[in-house]
């Protein structure tokens, strides 16, 4: 290791990858993961869709500034995606058309025969959504895979089981890991994740209140089983989605339950509620869960992501709290933040984003 680095980024998910791949080539980067590999928790355990109104209009200009290069890099795959909808839901389709006018985000309305030859099998009463033929699969260990290729190739060292336990403001940060060795850098970056309001503790800057929230996904062999173009399927009023996997259907109660930063697990009942409402939306039988698991999505308090320094603590610069959206959003908010840690102009991705929004200062 070197005796200082310019940049110590921790965490070594989608957010520190990244931004390490952006960075790597204009300074000497170290990246420090508590785990025994990168990308563990959250970024190992997406759902994977790239989905221009997902997270709200606030996020739609990350996620579109991002489109282009997870296309041309070969990442997307298309799929569509369709907001389910009943007659009692149609206020909240014409607030969908509201909120996202004006974003760039594409998106029609169409009824029932059209909603039937998408997704067979819905029940009588789900008879119009919201469709959108943007929306493709994203391969998220692909693209994981490629940012720390990237970031290696520039020299930046990547260590894993590298916990830190406590961090010092001297003329520099001084980081000391479990196992005895001692970090030294310039700039320090909170990409760590579900941990990121104690790593701010911990370096004496005052937490931005990003908090954690368990999500569950299931497994399931269905009867049908769902053919390969059948699109995302979201609950307009957020009470689930499903996708097809390989003949296997992918399903989420999407739930969000407050959790300590921890590696979560699912819980029965938020399994069973994902098939319930499931047989709810579709006639289709249930044979076997085959698979289940749960990662955490952390939030701010706006459910704004979090980039940019500390409006207090000198060389701490925050690039946390992304929600459910940092893969779908993960190339343009890494140009972004090198941009901002370095204090760069803008290019041509990220020329039409607001920064100021994300700004930790709005929480000062």
């Amino acid at each position: 290791m070197n005796d200082i680095y310019d940049v110590a980024i921790v965490g070594a998910g989608m957010a520190g990858a990244s931004l390490a791949a952006e960075i790597g080539e204009r300074a000497s980067v170290i990246v420090l993961e508590a785990e025994d590999m990168p990308g563990y928790h959250a970024t190992g355990r997406s759902a994977a869709f790239w989905e221009e109104c997902y997270g709200g209009p606030e996020i739609v200009p990350l996620t579109s500034a991002s489109g282009d290069y997870l296309r041309e890099n070969g990442f997307l795959t298309p799929r569509g995606s369709l907001y389910l909808a009943r007659e009692e839901d149609e206020a909240k389709i014409d607030d969908f058309f509201a909120r996202f006018a004006g974003t760039g985000a594409r998106f029609s309305r169409i009824d029932r025969a059209e909603l039937l030859v998408k997704v067979p099998g819905l029940k009588p009463e789900w008879d119009r959504a919201i469709w959108q033929g943007r929306c493709a699969d994203i391969d998220v260990a692909g693209l994981h895979a490629h940012y720390l290729a990237r970031a290696r190739a520039s020299g930046t060292e990547i260590q894993c089981r590298a916990k830190v336990v406590s961090i010092e403001r001297e003329t520099e940060w001084r980081l000391d890991l479990a196992d005895g060795r001692t970090v030294r850098a310039r700039k320090l970056v909170n990409a760590a994740g579900a941990w990121a309001d104690g790593l701010a503790t911990m370096a004496g800057a005052k937490p931005c209140g990003i908090q954690p929230y368990r999500r569950t996904v299931v497994q399931l062999r269905c009867d049908p089983a769902p053919s390969d173009d059948l699109p995302l399927c979201l609950d307009i009023s957020g009470g689930f989605y499903f996708k097809p996997e390989n003949g296997k259907v992918w399903l989420s109660p999407h739930d969000e339950t407050p959790s300590e930063p921890t590696d979560a697990a699912p819980e029965e009942l938020d399994v069973a509620l994902a098939i319930d409402r499931l047989q709810n939306v579709t006639d289709w039988n249930v044979l076997a869960v085959e698979r289940k698991w749960a990662g955490l999505r952390s939030f701010s308090p706006d459910r704004l992501p979090v980039y940019g320094y500390d409006p207090a603590v000198e060389e701490f610069f925050w690039f946390s709290g992304q929600g459910g959206y940092g893969i779908q959003t993960a190339p343009a908010a890494a140009r972004l933040a090198s941009q901002l840690l370095f204090d760069l102009p803008r290019d041509t991705m990220t020329c039409k984003i607001d920064a100021e929004s994300y700004f930790p200062t709005r929480f000062s």
